[in-house]
């Protein structure tokens, strides 16, 4: 059977895939596995009950989600303390905040409405470990927790957790953003009462869209996968910048007065250099995956800024900035993780320091951004082919060694098969796009002669 956690926790349609029965199921499974501790009555040899935070982003299935992992938790002995709509990062703050022995969130990210997903924090706010994650799928089918009178779970509101969270943020900021216009796109999602707030007190002059969530209109073409909006708000408000979050608001993506998108890996080298400059980038190194474009590598090579490079997914940059003890890592996508303030991707962190930057420099966005070339890259996903038997092929380990010759030091090719169907992706950089468009296009062709189903 295949594994019911995905990448980013338990994720699929509201009332298809991800009925009120699993919610429940996986609440009362996870106050095994992550309620330590225990004595037979279900406290803790302290005396107090294992603590959860649970949180959603304002997808309407959210509301009965968040009642089905309310109410296993609290039946499995477990206090909640409910903190309503707000970002994943504030979650994993507030767990870590509280000593909380878990958290929730519940939230499908970037995906549409109907879609919604399940997310689990340990103690300290990180995510889990696969294991763990295993051990919490295996718990589904053994008996819960089931204490009786006084010692089952209480659920209480979080009245405080958003201000809590603005505290945090601005406590890390570096510098002041008084003078600085920003819109802010919110996608209609969880970021739509942090956001405009936490930048107005920290001195920015804020103008708003996609920030006036129904249920049902989460990330529907705002946020950071429709930058449009916000590039046509920006122009339109003559803004000197613009910040966009995604659905549970662990994304920040840019763009500057003119409307050019400013991406997570020219976000990334704008704050590499900046924590560089101010001696907290630690061990001078940034984490970044392997489908960060080459501009950032030759734009932390030119700043002696080291460049750790990892498997794609926001875990896999997690691991390799807390392995090495690192300060900076993150995605093309806008997930950036500053492990001095956070234990996950934070959007609105990041726009905070982005604008930050801006206001110590007295630069605009386009002018730091300038700091790296993005170099032409495409993308070509070639489906219905054995990615499996990809990194045994001869003929396609020539045909890349070929591309890779042609290019030089001028870009870099990358295939990589997909973890979750019969797939192989195909990316080219180069300093020319009709070079990548033709070299892309090539070895996609190699690549569908001879893995072809």
């Amino acid at each position: 059977m295949p594994r019911l956690f995905g990448t980013d926790g338990v994720r699929g349609l509201a009332n298809g895939e991800l009925t009120v029965d699993l919610a429940l199921g996986l609440a009362q499974a996870a106050a095994v596995v992550l309620g330590k501790g225990r004595v037979a009555d279900g406290r803790r040899a302290s005396g107090r009950r294992p603590i959860a935070v649970i949180a959603r982003d304002p997808r309407i299935s959210g509301e009965f989600l968040a009642a089905s992992v309310a109410a296993g938790l609290a039946s499995s002995g477990v206090d909640v303390y409910d903190a309503g709509v707000i970002p994943t990062p504030a979650a994993a703050f507030l767990v870590a905040d509280v000593k909380a022995d878990l958290g929730v969130m519940i939230s499908a990210s970037h995906n549409p409405a109907p879609d919604n997903g399940i997310k689990f924090f340990a103690t300290g706010g990180t995510k889990l470990p696969d294991e763990v994650e295993d051990r919490i799928e295996a718990a589904l089918g053994q008996p819960k927790l089931a204490p009786k009178g006084g010692d089952v779970g209480r659920i209480r509101r979080f009245a405080d957790a958003e201000d809590r969270y603005i505290v945090h943020l601005l406590s890390t900021l570096p510098h002041r953003l008084d003078g600085i216009h920003v819109v802010l796109d919110c996608a209609h999602g969880a970021a739509a009462g942090v956001s405009p707030q936490v930048f107005t007190d920290a001195g920015a002059r804020v103008t708003v869209i996609g920030a006036e969530p129904d249920g049902i209109n989460i990330n529907d073409g705002v946020g950071s996968t429709h930058l449009d909006k916000l590039a046509d708000a920006v122009l339109a408000h003559g803004a000197d910048v613009g910040i966009a979050h995604d659905g549970d608001a662990d994304r920040c993506l840019a763009v500057d007065k003119n409307g050019t998108v400013v991406d997570g890996d020219q976000i990334m080298a704008i704050l590499a250099v900046s924590m560089a400059e101010r001696g907290v980038l630690a061990d001078n190194t940034l984490v970044a995956t392997v489908m960060s474009n080459l501009g950032l590598k030759r734009a932390m090579a030119a700043h002696d800024i080291t460049m750790v490079e990892t498997a794609v997914g926001d875990r896999y940059v997690l691991e390799a900035l807390n392995e090495r003890g690192l300060s900076l890592g993150g995605e093309q996508s806008g997930h950036v993780i500053m492990t001095r303030f956070a234990t996950t991707g934070d959007g609105i962190l990041t726009g905070l320091h982005l604008v930050a930057e801006m206001a110590r420099t007295g630069k605009s966005i386009e002018e730091l951004a300038s700091i790296m070339t993005v170099y032409p890259q495409v993308l070509v996903n070639v489906r219905g082919v054995d990615h499996h038997a990809l990194s045994s092929d001869a003929v396609i380990a020539d045909a890349v060694a070929a591309a890779e010759a042609r290019l030089g030091d001028s870009g870099r090719v990358l295939l990589r098969p997909s973890g979750t169907e019969p797939m192989v992706r195909v990316m080219v950089e180069a300093e020319h796009q009709h070079v990548a468009d033709e070299i892309a296009a090539e070895l996609a062709e190699v690549v569908r002669e001879r893995l072809a189903l």
